[in-house]
């Protein structure tokens, strides 16, 4: 009886098994690496250009005030030893006032840059996953990941993705 029942217990989970495999032959896996959408689509690099644009003459300004600043910080350590107490406290108050200044814009400008890039780029992100939809509709895909530890290449659709993004351009 033990030994009947155990046959049955395989013949139910042989069964099982092939069901299993049967219906995992039909699911299918995609994998999108957002990182590469953000390097190679064409919305990301143009978001990029914009960005560039928008900010150079801040960064430009920001490099000049830095570059003054070193300048007359050395030029400071050169003349120190000939000036007065006085003399030498008030320069060195001064650079101290400047330098904090300079330290504040420069904060402000990244903080002001990594808004606005993450404005652009959830924007690529959410065209981005428009057409990873579309992709994975047109296709069949029962489910896209954009994150793994490990993935097979065969089940890599990016190069797809960013097609269809460039195309949408």
């Amino acid at each position: 009886m033990k030994y009947l029942r155990r046959q049955c217990w395989v013949l139910l989970f042989g069964l099982l098994a092939l069901g299993t495999q049967a219906r995992a032959e039909d699911f299918r896996v995609g994998f999108v690496n957002t990182d590469r959408i953000f390097r190679e689509a064409n919305t990301a690099k143009a978001a990029q250009a914009k960005l560039e644009q928008e900010f150079s003459k801040r960064e430009k300004e920001l490099n000049d005030i830095g570059n003054s600043l070193k300048s007359l910080s050395e030029r400071f350590e050169r003349e120190a030893p000939t000036l007065s107490e006085t003399q030498r406290a008030q320069r060195q108050k001064q650079l101290i006032d400047q330098d904090r200044d300079f330290q504040r814009k420069r904060r402000e400008f990244q903080e002001d840059l990594n808004a606005r890039k993450n404005e652009e780029l959830q924007q690529v992100l959410e065209r981005a996953n428009r057409v990873v939809k579309q992709v994975a509709e047109a296709e069949k895909y029962d489910v896209v990941l954009q994150e793994a530890v490990y993935i097979n290449p065969k089940h890599d659709i990016t190069d797809k993705v960013i097609k269809a993004l460039n195309a949408a351009r």
